[in-house]
């Protein structure tokens, strides 16, 4: 009898932006860890991103940017799948095909969905659909696709993306009901990081770091901006002179994290006592994130530059996936009566 077969874990990682700190401590380390006990599957899901973003070259650059990042950040195309989600054609086929066995009043309480029919109620507007478009709507469906088609056990989210993965269960469960005699999809599980300050980060402007509330500090920024952006961080207006309490401040909960130990606690031992000042807390904490950060930040660039393997390596990821995907959607055709 041969090895049992590692479980599979999923990651999406949708192309919306520049990638953060927040980003790096609260998706791409957890998402890496998860490498050394599940068979891990990584994907960009592009497709995903057209339903805010309409400028094809900024779509082409997140795009790149997020598989650079990963790169950069430790992924191992070798040891894991990683591609795009526009190259895999099983997936738009089988969304159809889920989207038939899909309940319109699941989709009605889709958070997003939820959320932007709330904001039209909010601003008076009478038409609560005002804006929405078909992608947002089905949006949880080929979410579910992405999740099913891998034959995926368990998938890494933070608690305000569980519905995602509750979804893509019961869509599963509701094409087994039918077609269940034939094929059956895998029911996926959540895996959710703890509540703790080790998977969040605070903002510059001392709330969590969010592309939504614009207080992001970039992962590759040149040192220039990167000293600017941490210049702006608020700090009270004790003087140098006066005692500080070093965890009331962000730019101290960030050195905490980035920071060598032997700074970190000189820094808070010469707070406590006074004498120190934020600006000087500032100038470390810039310092220890391009110590950190400089190595990954040039794997970065040279795999942004045109012509290097980025693409290569998405080509390829793409062919392993569909060693997957193809005879999955080969067993629904077959289970619907399409084969």
């Amino acid at each position: 009898m041969g090895p049992t077969a590692r479980k599979v874990s999923l990651t999406g990682i949708k192309p919306t932006g520049e990638p953060h700190l927040g980003n790096y401590i609260g998706a791409i380390v957890p998402a890496l860890e998860l490498a050394n006990t599940y068979e891990s599957v990584y994907f960009i899901a592009d497709y995903h991103a057209l339903t805010t973003i309409r400028d094809r070259d900024l779509l082409r650059h997140y795009t790149r940017s997020v598989a650079a990042t990963w790169l950069a950040a430790g992924l191992d195309p070798d040891r894991t799948t990683f591609y795009r989600q526009s190259d895999i054609t099983e997936t738009f086929e089988l969304t159809w095909v889920l989207s038939c066995v899909s309940a319109k009043g699941l989709m009605n309480r889709a958070h997003a969905y939820k959320a932007a029919r709330d904001r039209n109620r909010e601003a008076g507007k009478e038409d609560l659909d005002a804006g929405v478009n078909m992608g947002l709507f089905n949006y949880p469906v080929l979410m579910a696709v992405d999740i099913l088609i891998m034959d995926a056990d368990v998938v890494p989210v933070g608690r305000d993306q569980l519905q995602h993965v509750e979804y893509a269960a019961d869509i599963a469960g509701a094409f087994n009901s039918v077609y269940g005699d034939r094929f059956k999809f895998k029911v996926p599980a959540p895996v959710v990081p703890p509540e703790d300050s080790a998977h969040t980060l605070p903002g510059t402007d001392g709330r969590k770091m969010s592309k939504s509330y614009d207080n992001t500090i970039p992962l590759f920024a040149p040192e220039a901006s990167l000293r600017k952006v941490i210049r702006r961080i608020p700090t009270d207006s004790v003087p140098v002179e006066a005692p500080k309490d070093p965890d009331s401040a962000a730019v101290f909960t960030l050195l905490e994290r980035f920071g060598g130990d032997d700074v970190v606690a000189d820094t808070r031992a010469r707070l406590l006592a006074g004498g120190m000042g934020w600006g000087e807390v500032k100038a470390q904490l810039t310092d220890a994130l391009i110590a950190r950060f400089g190595p990954m930040r040039e794997r970065y660039e040279a795999l942004m530059a045109p012509g290097s393997e980025l693409d290569d390596l998405l080509v390829h990821g793409a062919d392993k996936a569909r060693k997957q995907t193809r005879p999955v959607l080969e067993r629904v055709r077959d289970a619907i009566g399409i084969a």
